[in-house]
């Protein structure tokens, strides 16, 4: 017995000192990896949820059927917008809130989890906190479907379920955020152009008012109006007046009383005649002159007013674009509560290993055979 384990002792050292190099290379960190994996490293467990971002608008077509329900549950996806919440979630902004929430690092450093794993730091710096947060979580967001995964790891279930919930209110609340940014921006332009066209308004109202004023009319169309149609009514009056001279004149001496009396008549009906036309386009404060200057104001007060209109409508447009576009997040896959730890792979990463250091050593070997076959 004693014989024949020291012949097997024996033959063990001479395969050792042969394939001495096989051994350090391969084998040997093999080993301390299987057993860092094995006997040291913490089981971590695994919460995963899954959402979209949508906005109310809806496409013309759904380039799939996943596609197609999602959005006649939440209208038309946005994959830029979900990048904007993807990046977010592994932001310093995100990493900050979830320490005032939770207590983010305490979590990190639960008293089973492993030297290795943990997080180092009692007290980490923001930019060391969300390293090693990131190292943690995992978002990816889907170019077909627009669906986001978002998966968070941590050494109790409990921990990855609280992690992943207040990464979902997170979520929720930078996109209220978003919407209200678009909304605000948006709107800024539409209402300046309103008040702008209510100022510009506003402006031809006071001019008005002070034309009104110093003119001491209201209405000078009105005015006008009326005006031109007493000149037009005295002009009547002058020829009939004439006409009953003229028939008159052909019957009656020239000194005839009736005739003379009928001559001052049209006499006087031609002097007032001829001021009331006078008025209306000689002289200072001539109705022409007053009604130019007042149909001017009125023109602009018109554009003024299509104006504000316009500038009104493409505000009550702007609102409803900037509704239509709100986003909003909706659950495709709850998070779930682990029960079983998913991490750390240890037959995978241990497999992984020593393919790894075997290939490295055979191109190692190969490199030295051909370099000591060269040399030959």
């Amino acid at each position: 017995m004693d014989h024949s384990s020291s012949t097997a002792q024996s033959r063990l050292i001479v395969w050792l000192r042969k394939h001495r190099n096989w051994c350090l290379i391969v084998l040997l960190p093999t080993a301390l990896v299987a057993i860092y994996y094995y006997a040291i490293a913490a089981n971590q467990y695994q919460s995963e949820a899954h959402f979209v971002v949508r906005t109310s608008d809806t496409p013309a077509a759904a380039p799939s059927g996943l596609s197609q329900a999602l959005t006649m549950v939440g209208g038309a996806s946005s994959e830029r917008d979900a990048m904007l919440v993807a990046d977010y979630l592994e932001s310093h902004d995100a990493v900050e809130a979830l320490q005032s929430r939770i207590e983010l690092s305490q979590r990190f450093r639960r008293p089973e989890a492993d030297i290795v794993s943990r997080l180092w730091f009692t007290n980490p710096s923001p930019e060391q906190l969300q390293k090693y947060f990131k190292g943690k979580v995992d978002v990816n967001v889907s170019s077909e479907t627009g669906i986001t995964t978002l998966k968070v790891r941590s050494f109790r279930p409990e921990d990855s379920y609280r992690i992943i919930q207040e990464l979902l209110k997170l979520s929720e609340g930078r996109v209220n955020t978003l919407n209200q940014r678009n909304y605000a921006n948006a709107m800024t332009l539409s209402q300046r152009r309103v008040q702008e066209a209510e100022t510009n308004l506003s402006q031809v109202q006071r001019q008005i008012t002070q034309f009104r004023r110093s003119e001491q009319d209201f209405n000078p169309q009105v005015t006008g109006a009326s005006r031109t149609s007493m000149v037009s009514e005295l002009q009547g009056q002058l020829a009939v007046a004439r006409a009953q001279e003229a028939s008159m004149a052909a019957v009656v001496k020239a000194n005839s009383p009736q005739l003379v009396a009928l001559r001052r008549r049209v006499a006087a009906l031609s002097s007032q005649v001829a001021a009331e036309t006078s008025k209306l386009s000689q002289g200072p404060g001539n109705v022409a002159s007053g009604m130019g200057a007042y149909e001017g104001i009125k023109v602009r007060q018109e554009m003024a007013g299509k104006q504000l209109e316009i500038a009104s409508a493409s505000l009550q447009r702007a609102q409803d674009d900037a509704r239509r576009q709100q986003l909003f997040v909706v659950p495709v896959v709850d998070p779930n509560m682990p029960v079983k730890a998913l991490y750390p792979e240890r037959t995978k990463t241990v497999i992984t290993a020593f393919l790894a250091l075997a290939l490295i050593y055979g191109i190692g070997w190969l490199i030295t055979a051909g370099v000591k076959e060269h040399a030959a």
